[in-house]
């Protein structure tokens, strides 16, 4: 008997969920939820979270912004942090190749060119880039993954810092690692208040960073492109 009336319930919740407000046709003919009503509700998530904060905004909020009933927002993600790691992938991640933007013989011109690819792709979402980094003290997924971001960007600097200084070599006499991962804290942080008007310039951390490696400040070391 319990059995019956919890399948008749799941039925019953089923046709709730995929039942569009809209009338747009969320699900497709076998009842299946289409993409497009999940990609509503990450950018209402995204514009919610980023004005009113992760906190206060109920997710009957994000399911009335995106159009969709709410028992669809709890099919996609079953908890409201699972928003946050679905939004982690809307961060622009493409690499920039270093081909691209490398000037050989010129660390400061191919640093600056690499730091204009990271903005482009910011400027697609600096809204959201600067919700994630707010996040990241409370929501430890959000934290690793930026992480894992940060630790990109420094490999994507140091190829770029290598090939710049050894156009035809593998030696050099300066601490690349440590300027490419002093220069990714710049970006990083640049990133991080991208939502604000006073974004900072990093032009003269990219001028310092070339003339040290240039002139070969730091340690030592073998690099390896």
């Amino acid at each position: 008997m319990g059995g019956a009336i919890g399948a008749t319930h799941d039925r019953f919740a089923g046709n709730v969920m995929f039942r569009s407000k809209s009338g747009s046709g969320d699900p497709d003919a076998r009842g299946v939820p289409d993409g497009s009503a999940r990609e509503r509700i990450l950018t209402a998530a995204e514009e919610l979270f980023a004005d009113d904060g992760f906190e206060a905004t109920p997710t009957s909020r994000i399911a009335e912004r995106a159009g969709v009933p709410k028992g669809l927002v709890h099919y996609y993600f079953r908890r409201k942090p699972d928003l946050l790691v679905a939004l982690i992938e809307r961060l622009p991640d493409e690499p920039v190749h270093v081909d691209r933007v490398v000037v050989p013989g010129d660390v400061a011109a191919s640093l600056r060119k690499l730091v204009a690819e990271f903005d482009a792709g910011l400027g697609a979402s600096p809204s959201l880039s600067h919700l994630l980094w707010r996040e990241a003290d409370t929501h430890h997924a959000v934290r690793d993954a930026l992480q894992a971001r940060y630790q990109r960007i420094v490999r994507q600097i140091r190829a770029v810092m290598v090939a710049a200084l050894c156009p035809g070599g593998t030696a050099a006499s300066a601490d690349v690692d440590s300027a490419a991962e002093l220069l990714a804290l710049a970006v990083s942080y640049r990133h991080s208040v991208a939502r604000h008007g006073d974004t900072p310039h990093i032009d003269r951390e990219v001028t310092f960073v070339a003339d040290a490696l240039t002139l070969g400040a730091g340690r030592p070391s073998v690099v390896n492109p």
